[in-house]
């Protein structure tokens, strides 16, 4: 059965590495920065979009403030990415956030952090391939059509690309993800020299179209609250900057430089792609509405429900190259399938995050080792359910997923800038060397700026977005919040009790003497193997134990038990109920009591069959039993197992193989008559 689900499992995933290999996966700078910054690098394809859609709601007048609301996003981009250069120098070891709260800020900051991130990380993947199916919709309509049905299917295959390992998955991750940055790149470039040098004029395919407000003439505090949660809804561009802090890991050496430069390229690229795009849907004239069905407004009547309304970057597209040419074709594939390799930094972030959470006993153990392929399996199988869970709740809807996103980034932003601040005090109270204070006070006042500016944005998109949908998020990080902080406790517990004393305890003393008792339902091999080897294990006290429930195969046991002249005592006990698990409990509970210092050594004869269907069917009051002494203090159980002959379905197969008789061996006969043939005598 393991050679049968293994042929598949390697088919899949690939063969497996052996631990001394795990350097040869680590990625350079090239690699590592569409398998980390694939998330932000990709998000210019719906921030813009976010950020005209919540605009839209005071109608088209309201457009005009974009370019400041991108210009507050780049600054916080540029201080962010700032801030987490000096979270990757300063701790190299790959907790990220979470090492530097749980450092610098207390257990509770750090599980806090953990929690926010374990969260956002399964929001990106849902988030990512929900658009990037909406994106491929727009061109493909049965994608549309099935989305949630194409959306599940791409997270699998995502995540059999990332069971294959980090730096395999990364080869094929980078391709894309430099043909989507190369293609936007070329798409403002071209945009701006259509507009600036020939003077064309470009029109979006939405430019003729109106936008109904649904809110005339804001003003006053009501739009500089939708400003804000325009800003708000721009910032999901700043989502998986923390992915490179909890990668450094991944890198090659040198970890901490090499990490520093990939996030400083990564900023780069993405303010200059979102910031590009923005001004390119300002110059077209494109339009945007959260419901377009009622509030576009073309020809004087509103599109209605049939209308498909195109993403920002996909209508940008449309007016600088025109619609259905050859670059247009170009970009919107790149775009589509950028979206789906954007969830790899989640991919990569949250089982490396929740390793070292088990590692710290905040999750089960076994997040903490490695698969097959070197890469961290429990954790990305995890990861992959939790996102098509949530994929098929909202439907593949990304419009109400991000409502839910960047909640939990801001959180974790906030906290670890915080928790480098006092880094960065622990440390100037004990340096001496004026070179590295002032290294050290200038990396304080970064981390300072970004605390303050994240602490900032986090208060404006809970106020903008809790009843939005943040809520959803909020619940989910005090779900992982609880359910870790018990899975501590319960290792604690447990770490405590099963503790080595340094005196002499009842562990270590060996007992006065050990009871064994044999179970026995019927007098056959299964029940002569137990009692044999029973006999050859040294015991005090050995005994048969059946339970009566038909008293006509009770007098058959016992009469085959004398004919044989078995020379172990048979104790019977009656069951008027015609219970089996409850009279051997209760008479094992006995031999406890009146001898509290003797180990009870309990023998049950199993059947080990060759097929899962034929478990069903034997060895079932064996489990119970098995369950229940388990919770019985000093009782050993043990089984002892008789194969059947499904069982040997191995031995039979490499029998066949033996017996097998190849093309050709009847023409020219067995090897042996042959050889006499030659030599002249009879076989």
């Amino acid at each position: 059965m393991s050679k049968l689900t293994d042929v598949p499992k390697r088919i899949l995933i690939g063969r497996a590495l052996r631990s001394d290999k795990l350097g040869e996966t680590l990625l350079p700078k090239r690699i590592a920065l569409p398998v980390f910054a694939s998330d932000p690098l990709s998000s210019v394809a719906y921030a813009p979009g976010e950020v005209l859609l919540v605009l839209s709601i005071a109608g088209v007048s309201a457009y005009h403030f974009s370019p400041w609301i991108a210009v507050a996003v780049v600054v916080l981009m540029f201080t962010v990415v700032a801030s987490y250069r000096q979270n990757v120098r300063a701790y190299p070891s790959g907790g990220g956030d979470y090492e530097v709260a749980n450092t610098n800020l207390g257990p509770k900051a750090g599980l806090t952090v953990a929690s926010a991130l374990l969260v956002d990380y399964v929001l990106t993947v849902a988030v990512s391939i929900s658009s990037g199916v909406e994106n491929l919709g727009s061109a493909i309509p049965f994608v549309i059509e099935h989305k949630t049905f194409c959306a599940i299917g791409a997270i699998v295959l995502l995540t059999l690309m990332n069971l294959r390992g980090v730096k395999e998955s990364g080869k094929l991750f980078a391709i894309p993800t430099y043909l989507f940055v190369a293609g936007v790149f070329v798409m403002i470039l071209w945009g701006a020299f259509r507009g600036i040098v020939l003077g064309d004029t470009m029109h979006a395919p939405t430019s003729d179209y109106e936008i109904k407000p649904e809110h005339q003439g804001i003003a006053g505090f009501a739009l500089v609250f939708l400003l804000l949660r325009a800003f708000s809804s721009g910032c999901a561009a700043l989502t998986g900057v923390e992915a490179i802090s909890n990668g450094v890991p991944a890198f090659r050496k040198p970890k901490s430089k090499n990490a520093a430069t990939t996030l400083a390229a990564m900023g780069l690229l993405a303010v200059t792609m979102f910031c590009g795009i923005i001004g390119l849907a300002m110059a077209t004239d494109v339009k945007m509405a959260e419901n377009p069905a009622k509030d576009l407004i073309h020809n004087g009547a509103a599109v209605g429900a049939g209308f498909t309304q195109d993403p920002v970057i996909s209508q940008v597209a449309a007016a600088v190259f025109g619609d259905g040419t050859f670059f247009f074709v170009f970009l919107a594939a790149a775009t589509a399938l950028v979206l789906f390799l954007a969830a790899n930094t989640a991919y990569n972030g949250f089982p490396l995050l929740g390793s070292i959470l088990a590692q710290d006993r905040y999750l089960p153990r076994q997040l903490h080792t490695r698969g097959d392929r070197l890469a961290f399996s429990n954790g990305i199988v995890l990861l992959a359910g939790a996102a098509m869970l949530l994929v098929w709740i909202y439907g593949a809807d990304s419009t109400r997923l991000i409502q839910l996103y960047i909640v939990g980034v801001f959180v974790s932003f906030t906290l670890s800038q915080t928790g480098m601040v006092r880094h960065w005090n622990r440390h100037l109270s004990t340096e001496s060397d004026p070179a590295q204070r002032r290294h050290m006070m200038r990396s304080r006042a970064i981390n300072t700026f970004g605390a303050f500016f994240t602490g900032l944005v986090l208060v404006v998109v809970l106020a903008t977005k809790f009843t939005h949908g943040a809520w959803v998020a909020l619940l989910g990080m005090v779900i992982f919040f609880g359910t870790m902080t018990a899975i501590r406790k319960h290792y604690d517990r447990v770490a405590e009790e099963i503790a080595a004393s340094d005196i002499p305890s009842d562990d270590t003393i060996r007992p006065s003497r050990v009871h064994s008792i044999v179970l026995v339902s019927k007098l056959h091999r299964p029940t002569l193997r137990a009692l044999a080897y029973a006999k050859l294990v040294r015991s005090d006290h050995l005994e048969a134990l059946s339970i009566s429930v038909d008293p006509a195969e009770t007098k058959a046991l016992r009469d085959d038990w004398e004919r044989r002249g078995i020379d172990i005592p048979l104790k019977i006990l009656d069951s008027p109920y015609r219970e089996v698990t409850r009279p051997v409990i209760e008479y094992v509970k006995s031999l406890r009591k009146d001898r509290p210092r003797d180990v009870i050594s309990v023998y049950i004869p199993e059947y080990v069959v060759g097929h899962w269907y034929e478990h069903l069917l034997h060895n079932q009051s064996a489990l119970r039993l098995k369950g229940r002494l388990l919770f019985t203090p000093g009782v050993m159980v043990t089984s002892v197992p008789y194969q059947l002959e499904s069982s040997e379905v191995a031995k039979q197969r490499a029998r066949r193989r033996a017996d097998w008789i190849a093309p050709g061996s009847v023409r020219r006969g067995p090897v042996e008559r042959r050889h006499h043939k030659e030599t002249g005598t009879k076989s």
